[in-house]
């Protein structure tokens, strides 16, 4: 099966409609597929609930797509640097479920092993368990939490063969590995695309198995959510 696809509008044709759970990798700026969410953008489509450990930042990553009101809930982890999520959340314009970053990551791992369901002790006696069946196991209370199943994955990687055998670049993989998985189609969008049998096995992070459709992003310009800069000391 040929899963390269020309551009990120190619690899999403067919795919997007309005009202989908979508997995996307990253997190912060650091791993995002950029050039996918770019596509989703223009695609204009809505009403989606993105599983992501945050909204990226004003203007970048997804949050593109919440100044374009295109995100109607986020589950997410964490999303103190984003000042539009911040308001559209307070003005009841988005909602938005809280899940521990660990939860969150497992959640999306059950989900791509076929696991609906698997109890933790994260959140016990908190708002995160409100409304989630508790169960006793040796005596302590665990929480269930649900699997994650969703309609599409994307994903930013770092070097992949033509099979979609994949390669994250250090803290890049992130959440970008068990994210791939969850989804019922993966897209996948790499700094460098190699002929099949070029990759070492041993170092493939994602097989090509759970990649779909695969897109070459470069060139990328590197983000950086804070600048902190220093006046120099003359000599």
């Amino acid at each position: 099966m040929n899963k390269l696809f020309p551009n990120a509008a190619a690899a999403l044709d067919g795919v997007l409609k309005d009202g989908m759970l979508i997995c996307a990798g990253g997190f912060g700026l650091c791993g995002i597929p950029e050039r996918l969410i770019d596509a989703i953008r223009d695609s204009g489509v809505k009403d989606l609930t993105f599983v992501s450990n945050n909204a990226g930042i004003d203007n970048e990553g997804l949050g593109k797509l919440l100044r374009t009101r295109q995100v109607k809930k986020m589950i997410s982890s964490y999303v103190g640097e984003n000042k539009e999520f911040e308001r559209q959340y307070l003005s009841g314009e988005l909602e938005v479920e809280f899940c521990p970053q660990g939860t969150l990551a497992e959640r999306c791992r059950a989900g791509g092993a076929g696991i609906p369901g698997f109890y933790t002790k994260t959140g016990v006696g908190t708002q995160v368990a409100e409304g989630k069946e508790v169960k006793v196991f040796d005596g302590e209370e665990y929480i269930l939490e649900r699997g994650i199943f969703a309609d599409l994955s994307i994903i930013k990687g770092w070097k992949a063969d033509e099979a979609g055998n994949l390669i994250f670049r250090k803290t890049a993989r992130n959440f970008n590995q068990p994210m791939a998985t969850a989804g019922k189609l993966c897209v996948a969008e790499v700094e460098e695309i190699v002929p099949v049998g070029s990759l070492d096995p041993d170092q493939v992070h994602l097989p090509g198995i759970y990649v779909n459709r695969l897109i070459l992003g470069a060139p990328y310009d590197k983000k950086i959510e804070f600048v902190t800069t220093r006046e120099r000391v003359a000599a």
